[in-house]
């Protein structure tokens, strides 16, 4: 089942106070982006975010959910409604969370 874009929408709308927030549409699902950085997503509408040290301890009770078969475990967002929570969690997680990799394509 591929996520809404309602819920999407639902989950940027309460992400509006955190800075440099950007997604990316991927295979029916959306990966959502802070300043640069692969932060978690939207999968089957449900919004998951890498697990962190800093979101397990703002987030103790959060369950490990698998975003697609083959892929790590996830910490389910289930605090969707406190924009004022999300800004915190998302300004504790940033640090933790490694640049992407960027690879060029190589000439033939």
């Amino acid at each position: 089942m591929a996520s809404s874009r309602e819920y999407l929408d639902f989950i940027l709308e309460q992400l509006s106070e955190v800075e440099g927030i950007s997604w990316r549409a991927m295979m029916g699902e959306y990966l959502i982006y802070c300043k640069g950085k692969l932060v978690g997503g939207i999968y089957d509408d449900r919004f998951l975010l890498k697990s962190t040290n800093a979101a397990m301890n703002l987030m103790p009770e959060a369950q490990l959910e698998i975003p697609y078969e083959g892929a790590k475990e996830m910490l389910l967002v289930d605090n969707v409604e406190n924009r004022e929570f999300l800004k915190e969690l998302f300004d504790s997680i940033y640090e933790e969370i490694p640049v992407a990799m960027v690879y060029k394509r190589r000439k033939r």
